[in-house]
């Protein structure tokens, strides 16, 4: 393994010096060819993970001005962006939701107002996982779900690998949390970068309430999807959940009266999301995610303490790198260039154009992090935008929403990985109910884009 690593960095720098030395062809500027080498290295360094992708950003952003391609203060300014501010104060925002134990709660409340049959319990992990993924991060629902749902197998005393029911439950709260999580700002933080990267090159916004409004039919369409999914390649096994039931209310139980730090976070964070939705566009999406976390320490809500410990600040540094990279491509015009050599061979009409890149996005997502194949993939398609007269609206969307939904492989997100962690379904379970998954979903966001987008004003 160590051999591998040593062998992908070579591979790595051998690329960047090659492209750095040699690439020089007709119609690309000097500065967009050493944003080509950087953007090479780093391409392959983050598809491979050798080095964490937070350090990975951290060596863009040093290479960009030393090697000339953006002057210093430019590029460590897009570290300021309004994206990683915003995916601060969500981490803050969401750190708070589970410290307090209101995520919990959450969970427990809609996992106990269901029916009790086994195919309700389904269902109720399946919605309750997905809309609190509307509010935090999908991967830290995955967490906070995890153990309940692990009581729960325990207490139904479903065998690991050998139970269908096990396997259901499991990747209902798996596939809960990716699907609610492409539906708001707050579920993963690729879509605050899609959205910083938007507005550094183009100077456009994407509200809030205008991405559900794009966004969430889709989600509840795949929820459904995804429940016959599961359904159909995992036959129900028990007769009732009457153990579980009981496990719930023990839990519930366990937590108490709701107490006056739980209360003072849900009221903060119910304002924090009406302002989102009736304000982002005249204060911004990022000063009410930073004021609103500032009041829960004006508020001694919280301390610095307890928060700093949920906070991936790996991924505030990623993010912050990524938008930096993608600048420096589209200022030096390598993106434009990158992306009309790619596809001059194809003609294509702008819908077969989305269908290609939504495609890309959805098979890169398996392998690679979301927040990646963002990195990677909006600076070629904003720089194909203009050819085929599309809105780059329209490809933020087409890249991070299918990015967002990786359903095959444990390492495509960190839900799948989490739930794989069970051990309560092999990999080839999860991969032949994925597949399916992942063509379904394809398919229903083009058919989306195709019919309910030009409704609600986002036209090819």
């Amino acid at each position: 393994m160590r051999i591998w690593r040593t062998v992908i960095i070579v591979f790595a720098l051998i690329t960047f010096i090659l492209i750095y030395q040699f690439f020089k062809p007709d119609g690309l500027t000097q500065q967009g060819q050493r944003a080509i080498s950087i953007f090479a290295l780093c391409l392959i360094l983050w598809v491979t993970n050798v080095i964490p992708l937070a350090v990975t950003s951290l060596l863009a952003i040093a290479l960009l001005p030393l090697l000339g391609v953006l002057d210093a203060k430019t590029a460590f300014s897009l570290f300021g962006n309004r994206a990683v501010f915003f995916i601060l104060g969500a981490f803050i925002l969401a750190a708070a939701l589970m410290k307090s134990g209101l995520s919990t709660r959450l969970a427990l409340f809609f996992l106990t107002r269901i029916k009790k049959t086994p195919q309700s319990l389904l269902l109720g992990v399946l919605f309750s996982s997905a809309f609190l993924a509307f509010w935090m991060p999908a991967h830290a629902v995955a967490a906070i779900m995890f153990p309940i749902i692990l009581e729960i197998a325990h207490s139904l005393n479903l065998k690991p690998k050998e139970s269908f029911y096990g396997k259901a439950l499991f990747l209902s709260l798996a596939w809960g949390a990716i699907i609610g999580g492409v539906a708001t700002f707050l579920g993963g933080a690729r879509n605050p970068l899609a959205i910083g990267m938007l507005w550094e090159e183009f100077k456009l916004r994407i509200g809030f309430l205008e991405w559900i409004i794009a966004v969430v039919p889709i989600v509840f369409i795949m929820l459904l999807i995804a429940y016959a999914v599961i359904r159909i390649f995992f036959k129900i096994d028990i007769e009732n959940i009457t153990s579980a039931e009981e496990k719930l209310l023990d839990k519930i139980n366990e937590l108490g009266k709701t107490t006056r730090k739980e209360k003072a976070v849900g009221f903060i964070m119910a304002i924090t999301i009406v302002c989102w939705m009736s304000l982002s566009n005249t204060i911004g999406l990022a000063n009410i995610a930073i004021l609103s976390a500032v009041s829960l320490f004006v508020f001694n809500i919280v301390s610095w303490k307890e928060i700093e410990e949920y906070v991936n600040w790996g991924i505030i540094l990623m993010y912050g790198g990524a938008i930096a990279l993608g600048f420096a491509l589209d200022h030096s015009q390598a993106a434009e260039w990158l992306a009309q050599h790619a596809l001059s061979s194809f003609k294509l009409t702008p819908f077969a154009f989305i269908i290609l890149i939504t495609l890309i996005s959805k098979f890169l997502t398996e392998g690679i992090s979301n927040a990646a194949t963002v990195a990677i993939l909006l600076p070629l398609g904003f720089g194909l935008a203009h050819s085929y007269d599309i809105s780059p609206i329209i490809i933020v969307y087409a890249i991070a929403v299918p990015a967002g939904l990786a359903f095959s492989l444990p390492m495509g997100t960190p839900p799948n990985a989490i739930c794989f962690a069970s051990g309560y379904y092999r990999i080839s379970d999860l991969i032949k109910a994925g597949i399916l998954l992942n063509i379904i979903s394809w398919i229903i966001f083009l058919v989306m884009v195709k019919f309910y987008w030009p409704m609600i004003g986002l036209n090819l």
